[in-house]
């Protein structure tokens, strides 16, 4: 199992919540009525929160106490996933070859003269694979 579906896994009621974050359960339950966490929920319908949400709802009381009201904070969540996301999105870009590197890569080796035992191509046996 990954360290990130653990830290995902809804584990925590609301009550260990409280002695974790020292929030009170009627200010996690606004938080999550402002949208501002997801708490899992049972099948008798009680709150359970992952290391995820009790790191957000710490995230959220530092805020507070700074004095950002929560629609700041709400919008400083959004920018913060979003940037998140972003960094995913440029990472897995990183790691995938477009089709145009892979190309110039199949180029440079098939026409590299000093290749052991093999016969450099010419541009016309060259010029079936590869349109310029």
């Amino acid at each position: 199992m990954r360290d990130a579906e653990r830290r995902n896994m809804p584990l925590f009621p609301i009550g260990i919540v409280t002695r974790l974050t020292e929030l009170t359960p009627r200010q996690i339950r606004y938080y999550e009525k402002q949208g501002l966490i997801y708490p899992a929920r049972t099948k008798g319908n009680q709150r359970l929160f992952s290391f995820n949400d009790v790191d957000r709802l710490l995230q959220i009381k530092s805020y507070l106490e700074k004095g950002i009201n929560i629609a700041g904070i709400r919008e400083m969540l959004k920018q913060s996933q979003e940037i998140k996301e972003a960094r995913k999105e440029a990472e897995k870009a990183k790691r995938e070859l477009s089709e145009r590197e892979l190309r110039r890569m199949v180029k440079r080796q098939l026409i590299y003269p000093d290749r052991p035992g093999k016969i450099p191509l010419t541009h016309g046996e060259f010029s079936r694979f590869f349109r310029h």
